[in-house]
């Protein structure tokens, strides 16, 4: 029983939003099929941080959905920049129940037990002055939340961010704060694609960052305990 983790998938089975436009990206939702039955089984979970659906809605996004459930595993999705479909918790559940996904489930607010660990973690934010600082400062403190749910469990926790929170020269402190504050030592990532893998930031003051994005780590989960 193994925790694995991946990003951006940018699956689009219910739009018409072809990934095999960009270099790197042809037939890729067969690599990762194939990749994913290799190394993943029934009993492992594998965390999906951000940009799993390029659907606007919800429903347009079932396709999508049905592709992850039929994959080995129990999955957990974090919100990215580009999951529109997101909605509230209660109605993804819902629309997870009427549908029968049985093996997905979010963190939102909230952290979820896995294999002796804690999960927890948010989309965060952008890391410059292009951003809203209203949404950073929101997404902040639902890493707080997110990491003091799971401090509660006393276990060991792995933290994810859709955005990293440094990247090339550019620093987003109000994120780091947080992680500081709770001791984290680690976070896995995405949102870099391409040629932007060559300005991740590989550590900084003494946090470690993994960036997970599928194109990156050659749409293979990457495993971590």
């Amino acid at each position: 029983m193994s925790i694995f983790a991946i990003s951006d998938l940018h699956l689009s089975f219910g739009v018409d939003k072809p990934m095999n436009i960009f270099r790197g990206w042809e037939n890729h939702t067969d690599r990762l099929l194939a990749n994913w039955k290799r190394l993943v089984n029934e009993n492992d979970t594998v965390i999906l941080p951000g940009d799993f659906s390029w659907a606007l809605k919800i429903e347009e996004a079932l396709e999508d959905f049905k592709f992850l459930e039929s994959l080995p595993g129990k999955k957990l999705i974090l919100k990215g920049n580009h999951d529109l479909w997101w909605s509230t918790a209660k109605k993804i559940k819902e629309f997870f129940e009427k549908n029968e996904i049985k093996s997905v489930d979010i963190i939102f607010n909230n952290t979820a037990v896995v294999e002796g660990y804690a999960i927890a973690g948010t989309r965060g934010w952008f890391y410059d002055d292009t951003g809203s600082k209203k949404v950073l400062l929101r997404e902040a403190g639902r890493l707080d939340k997110s990491l003091s749910e799971a401090k509660k469990t006393g276990l060991p926790i792995l933290t994810f961010l859709h955005y990293p929170p440094v990247y090339s020269d550019s620093v987003c402190n109000e994120i780091l704060d947080v992680l500081k504050a709770h001791n984290v030592d680690k976070v896995y990532y995405g949102h870099i694609h391409g040629a932007g893998f060559h300005n991740a930031v590989k550590e900084y003051d003494g946090l470690k960052l993994e960036l997970i994005s599928c194109d990156c780590i050659d749409f293979t989960p990457f495993f971590i305990a």
